[in-house]
């Protein structure tokens, strides 16, 4: 059999004002098990992040929580993990996660979920990994910020296979789905140009 796959969770350690964000934590974690993914996520017990943790765990599923030492008080360290790992800094935290995982997912969230979207996106645009980011879009959550993108492509200042990246769904099974049949776009051309240009080796 092939290796298990795992699926990194972006998420809020808050739950939000609605409950429909955490029946999509929920979701997504349910959804997650049933298609024989692991879940690699921040390691906190609170907010979403416990919800998404919690809920694999209860469905039979592995959880691997990575979180940097200055915030395991903070953020309190979940205790019960498949496996957690304490790394030094929030550096460590985010190149581990990316390391260990086959594909990103973004929940509802805040500045530190869309810092790691971000930065997680922008590694597959210069071809540093070549694997699946998306959203889940519960209750539109993510409608402002898919329309804003699709503004920035249309001042040219995002490519149309960059745009085309990013995911999204309110279905996490759809989703899931769709991360399978992936396919990362092909190196810009401007880098392929340049002299001595190499790919970097995929995460």
């Amino acid at each position: 059999m092939p290796p298990k796959q795992n699926i990194c969770v972006y998420c809020g350690s808050s739950s939000g004002s609605r409950a429909e964000y955490t029946e999509g934590a929920k979701n997504l974690a349910r959804a997650l098990v049933a298609n024989n993914f692991g879940l690699v996520y921040g390691g906190s017990n609170l907010g979403l992040m416990g919800v998404v943790a919690e809920e694999v765990l209860a469905q039979g599923g592995s959880a691997i929580g990575i979180i940097p030492e200055s915030l395991v008080t903070k953020e309190l360290a979940h205790p019960a993990l498949t496996e957690l790992y304490v790394t030094r800094n929030m550096h460590e935290r985010k190149a581990m996660m990316a390391e260990m995982s086959d594909g990103f997912i973004a929940l509802p969230g805040g500045l530190g979920t869309f810092e790691e979207l971000f930065e997680i996106l922008t590694w597959g645009q210069l071809s540093f990994h070549h694997k699946p980011v998306g959203v889940l879009n519960v209750n539109g959550y993510y409608d402002g910020l898919l329309s804003f993108l699709d503004h920035a492509h249309s001042e040219a200042f995002i490519r149309p296979q960059h745009r085309n990246m990013l995911m999204a769904d309110s279905s996490a099974t759809a989703l899931l789905e769709a991360f399978k049949c992936y396919q990362a776009p092909a190196v810009t051309k401007w880098l392929e140009n340049q002299t001595g240009y190499q790919p970097p080796a995929p995460l």
